[in-house]
This record gives structure tokens, sequence and C-alpha cells, in this order.
């Protein structure tokens, strides 16, 4: 997840977004059981409204440092990740290739890292970014534990901050650096070429067109070369006939590319045509998820797009 809080300015990053007309809905909180056994595993509370109450309080915090849509109605306990067609893959890779790094970037509380560990991708190849650091301490409260007792590597990023990610191509052979330690990391650059799988969701949508491109050549320069190493998530989207540009809740002007799009941007533009394989599908979201964005208000229905980038 990213944008920008108060507290945390960093450079290259815009205002965070505020919204005076809304409040906090608990309404909203509607978690699969599948959802409630996750979240009792990994806190330890058994009662179902204490856990509600425990993560009600959570989000309000959370809700003091930034006006997520996505806060606001619970994305952070949707267990994104696992939802995803191509999450297998991500356990495979755990499991088959040694060392193999997977980077969750704007990560937020870190759920859907906790959730591949909890699912047998090892702790010690695992690295959480995001740009909103104050969220990654609460990802600790929500889920009772600290830096000592769940030691997940952790490291602050703003995508568009050089000093963060510095630009260039990917990588199409080995890199000549070596693998860095994920515990010691203050900036994402030492994972260019290293990173066997990124999972990023919730984050493509947050910009403009020539901004997703720019954060999409990011995250490809920390790819790993080696076949079979990915880039997958989701975002908000809307399908090959939908309204391309929007305003968001934010009132900032957004793109939505389509699948179509997405490929041709990622297979061709981002990567050498040919070098990766991009699949991707629009599935019907609940609209109350979206948030009052204006371009949406007459609207009876609203998309996503699962996605996946795949070195060859």
């Amino acid at each position: 997840m990213e944008g920008t809080t108060e507290n945390t300015q960093l450079e290259g990053s815009t205002a965070p977004p505020r919204f005076t007309e809304l409040t906090l809905d608990p309404s909203l909180y509607d978690p699969s059981p599948e959802q409630v056994a996750f979240f009792k595993q990994q806190t330890g509370i058994e009662s179902d409204e204490e856990l509600k109450a425990h993560i009600l309080s959570v989000q309000k915090e959370a809700w003091e440092i930034v006006h997520y849509i996505c806060i606001r109605t619970f994305g952070f306990t949707k267990l994104m990740i696992s939802r995803n067609p191509h999450y297998p893959e991500l356990l495979k890779l755990g499991r088959e290739r040694p060392g193999a790094i997977y980077l969750e970037f704007a990560c937020c509380f870190g759920n859907d890292a906790r959730k591949a560990i909890s699912d047998g991708f090892p702790m010690e190849n695992v690295i959480c970014s995001d740009i909103e650091e104050p969220f990654w301490n609460l990802g600790h409260k929500l889920f009772k534990t600290t830096q000592e007792t769940f030691p997940l590597a952790f490291c602050p990023c703003d995508v568009f901050n050089t000093s963060h990610i510095t630009p260039r191509e990917p990588f199409y052979s080995p890199p000549e650096t070596p693998r860095p330690l994920l515990s010691c990391l203050t900036s994402l650059n030492p994972l260019q070429g290293h990173v066997s799988v990124i999972h990023t969701a919730a984050f493509f949508h947050l910009f403009n067109k020539e901004e997703q491109i720019q954060a999409a050549r990011k995250l490809a320069s920390l790819l790993s070369p080696e076949p079979g190493s990915m880039i997958f998530g989701a975002h908000s989207s809307q399908p090959a006939d939908g309204q391309r540009e929007y305003t968001n809740a934010r009132g900032k002007r957004i793109y939505a590319f389509s699948p179509e799009q997405w490929e041709e941007l990622w297979n061709g533009e981002i990567f050498k045509k040919g070098s990766v394989e991009v699949k991707s599908e629009i599935v019907e979201r609940d609209l109350r998820m979206v948030g009052p964005m204006p371009a949406l208000r007459d609207r009876k229905r609203a998309f996503a797009m699962w996605w996946c980038i795949k070195r060859l």
C-alpha cells in the first residue's frame, strides 16, 4: 500500500488522502470463516467478538494515519494473496528454489506475507516494504507480535524515490552483486536482480498511467532473470470497454489498464518482448469495497484485475 503519511514525508510522494465526509463503518467488517480462522490462529484470540474489537481498534489507528479506502473496507483482512490464482506458484518457488526471495511490496500490515509464511514460505527469505512505516508497527500490534518474536524483514520504500530503487533495465543475466542479507537492507537497491517473486495488491490503481509505468519499471529491476521468477498481484481495473481514466476518491486522475494493455506494457515495454508471460483476468468486485470514487457513483458494477508476469 503506497501513499504518504503526515508523519513520514518521503521524496517524490504525494499528500495523504483525507476524506472528511467519510467515517469508519463497522458493518463492513465481514470476514469469511477462513479469514477468521487465520486471524485467530495468528493472534491467539479465540473469541469472535474479541477478535472483531481488536481488528476495529487497529483499523481506527491506521485510519488516523492515512485514509485509505482499503483500510475502511477491511481489505487487510481479506487475505488477497491466497485468493490470487497464482499463489500456489509462490509457495512452489519457496519449496523448490533454494534461497528464493519473496518481496511483499506495498505490504500495509504485512498480512499477505504472514499468510504465505503460515503456508510454508521460509520467513528468512521474505522481506516486506511499504512507504508507511507506521503501518508496519501496527501490523505487529494487529498480530500481537514484536520484531523480536516475529523477525520478518522490513524496508521502507517510496517507489518514486530514486535512492530507494534506482532506475535501471531488468536483468537478463544473473546479477554480479551477492545476494543481500534481508534484515540489514536500508533500500531495495541491493535486491535488484535477486528477487524470485514479488507480490503487490491494491497498489497500481493509486496512480496515473505514467506513474504506473515508472513503478512497473522499478519492480521489474528487482526481479531475478531466472525462469519462473514472477511479479503478481491485483488492483482495481476496468474491462476492455470500460472507462480508462477517472478521478479516484482523493480527487486524483488515475488510469485503469485493460488486461490487453497490461500485457502489452509488461511484454514489450517493461521487459523485452517474448521474455515474459503475462496472464490477467478481470473479476467483479463488491461495489461497497470500492469507495466514493466520483466516476463510480452512478455505476452498478466495479471490477478488479488479477495478474501475473512470469519470466521465461
